[in-house]
């Protein structure tokens, strides 16, 4: 799928990066070849952009490509933020964090005037859980994992503590924190149980990017693309 991540992410910039545009940069491999893309034009057309990351990885990935690296503290107002996504159900909803950088990709996707997402075809999906299959990462703090655990239950979520492959225990966020991802059954309102998931106490930030996407760019492995906006 290669083609389609390159595809998508080259069109997202080509379409929407302009001179002198603050831009933000998420974290996923549909990502690396956006911001090459965006090196190549800041060095053909001699464009002035800022770019503010969103995790380690972004922040080295606009280092290494030669990108203008500033931060929300500098730059806490976006032209345009570009991300990934896990899924994307029909209302432009979106699943992040498989990755582990949910907190501050939406806090970054939050400060953009235009948040655009770039996919492969592979997470378009009608509704969440058609095609991901891990469940809603949820951030957390660590010593409050179990309770909050308990009161997923409560809501009726099935929650796993997200355990690290190449290490022992828990994955551990760049906040220093902790990672759940719960499974669900149907779901009827995701805005109201994603509400109820950010009160329980402990919980940092969810997965759930609702109704924040501008548009969806999905690449398909011939290399074309396709693009659903918002309200469309």
């Amino acid at each position: 799928m290669e083609a389609a991540k390159k595809a998508a992410g080259c069109t997202a910039i080509d379409r929407h990066v302009k001179n002198n545009q603050i831009i933000g940069i998420g974290s996923g491999s549909t990502i690396v070849p956006a911001v090459q893309r965006l090196a190549e034009r800041v060095k053909q057309e001699n464009l002035e952009v800022k770019c503010v990351p969103t995790s380690f990885q972004a922040n080295q990935l606009i280092v290494e490509n030669g990108l203008y690296l500033t931060d929300l503290s500098r730059n806490p107002k976006l032209d345009v933020a570009f991300d990934g996504a896990d899924e994307v159900d029909e209302s432009l909803n979106l699943i992040k964090g498989g990755g582990g950088c949910l907190t501050q990709e939406k806090i970054v996707a939050s400060c953009a005037d235009t948040f655009i997402v770039v996919a492969d075809e592979r997470k378009d999906s009608k509704h969440f859980g058609q095609q991901w299959k891990r469940g809603v990462p949820v951030e957390v703090i660590p010593m409050a994992y179990s309770p909050v655990m308990l009161a997923m239950r409560g809501l009726g979520l099935t929650p796993v503590l997200r355990m690290a492959k190449e290490k022992a225990g828990p994955v551990v966020t760049d906040n220093g924190n902790f990672i759940i991802d719960f499974q669900f059954g149907n779901v009827e309102n995701w805005e109201e149980l994603n509400r109820e998931v950010v009160m329980i106490p402990g919980v940092v930030e969810t997965g759930l990017f609702i109704n924040m996407a501008s548009e969806v760019i999905f690449g398909k492995p011939d290399g074309s693309t396709y693009t659903r906006k918002k309200g469309n």
